[in-house]
């Protein structure tokens, strides 16, 4: 991926919109592509028809879809999975910012996210007392996006990725280790884990953050 590891960061923070533009970024190549998108404030991308579901997730500003599902409309924070074989289009009205993740229809998405339906991610798990909670919104052998809820007080033990791993911290927050530093993680903010890379994870206060597992 195109961000540096071990760094807290900001997806949205790094990629301002400019006046009047539309900027695209391909942060990831392979099965599953990854994009960064910066849409200045009232500008749009025309809908177009595409043969793969387009994983939207929106890090700052309002996003409408235009074609269909149009007038549809996600906040920070809010996904949506496009819909195949029919135009999509975005527009922004404010400044905007958000993640593209190509999702082939063979890959294997999990049966709550419903096509052209608008999710919180950070809705998606609940917490549960001393406990951690995952669920595996879409995989295949390359690929991996896990959304976890860690209660006050628990969290993972030192590990290695076995690829890149990119963290969005959804709500509350936490603390990642990383090649022996200590990094704080709060909502809206992102960390890199390159592969190989020795980390673990503790929650303080109760934290939920989804992980973005590349196998490429």
């Amino acid at each position: 991926m195109e961000f540096e590891a071990g760094k807290v960061f900001s997806i949205a923070a790094a990629n301002r919109p400019v006046p009047g533009c539309t900027i695209s970024q391909e942060i990831h190549k392979g099965k599953n592509p990854i994009w960064v998108f910066s849409l200045g404030a009232d500008t749009d991308i025309s809908a177009e028809i595409f043969p793969y579901h387009k994983l939207i997730l929106v890090q700052e500003g309002t996003l409408e879809l235009t074609g269909a599902p149009a007038g549809t409309v996600l906040t920070a924070g809010e996904g949506i999975l496009a819909p195949t074989d029919v135009p999509v289009g975005m527009a922004a009205k404010t400044d905007t910012v958000y993640v593209e993740i190509e999702i082939q229809k063979e890959d294997i998405m999990n049966k709550v996210i419903e096509a052209g339906k608008v999710f919180k991610l950070a809705d998606l798990v609940p917490y549960q007392d001393g406990k951690i909670v995952n669920m595996d919104v879409v995989h295949n052998e390359k690929m991996k996006f896990v959304v976890m809820a860690f209660d006050a007080g628990t969290g993972l033990s030192q590990h290695a990725a076995p690829g890149d791993a990119l963290i969005f911290a959804l709500d509350g927050e936490g603390v990642i280790g990383y090649e022996g530093q200590e990094h704080v993680l709060k909502q809206g903010e992102q960390f890199r884990f390159a592969k190989n890379g020795q980390h673990w994870v503790k929650a303080e206060k109760r934290f939920k953050m989804g992980l973005l597992l590349t196998l490429e």
